[in-house]
């Protein structure tokens, strides 16, 4: 996709995502929780979440505000993670149960060292496990191949790290 291409999209998205409150991401995951666990064919088990960019942000405050049913949670370039206001993800997320995976990206205005900082102190001081890792040389949206911010090799790794967390957390039940 073309950079112009891309600008004039996120212009047309911009007020829908603007939309998406806590409140709305919630009430979106509390609907999806009840719909996977109305379907015959999905078995009691942990559930994992992943998130990137704003979605890592809906990601760790699904794991905090759904604490019974989320046992993982990664976020990859999740800005404004671990702000000064009320409704920063990080309140949300000293509550998970489940164990935490936070990949920063080391290039990223929309989370600054301040931030990774209070986001990893109070996440241990809530005993919330978790890990937090600083991809060096990485851009706001490094997983993104159709971007010039996309780092293979950072890429590559953050999949290693998702399906080492959700292999190991997200195991099946022995029948």
């Amino acid at each position: 996709m073309r950079s112009g291409d891309r600008a004039a999209m996120f212009e047309e998205l911009k007020p829908m995502m603007a939309q998406v409150t806590p409140e709305a991401a919630i009430a979106d995951a509390q609907a999806w929780l009840e719909f996977l666990r109305g379907r015959s064919e999905v078995r009691e088990a942990p559930i994992g979440t992943v998130g990137y960019c704003m979605g890592g942000r809906m990601a760790l405050r699904m794991a905090g505000e759904f604490a019974d049913a989320v046992s993982a949670a990664a976020s990859f370039h999740g800005g404004n993670l671990a702000t000064g206001e009320d409704d920063s993800p990080h309140l949300a997320a000293v509550r998970a149960a489940g164990e935490l995976y936070i990949g920063h990206a080391d290039n990223d205005r929309s989370m600054p060292p301040e931030q990774m900082a209070r986001l990893t102190r109070e996440l241990a001081e809530a005993h919330v496990r978790h890990t937090a890792e600083l991809y060096p040389g990485a851009a706001h949206g490094w997983t993104q191949a159709d971007t010039p911010a996309y780092d293979e090799e950072a890429s590559e790794r953050h999949w290693m790290r998702l399906l080492e967390l959700f292999g190991r957390v997200l195991q099946p039940a022995a029948v």
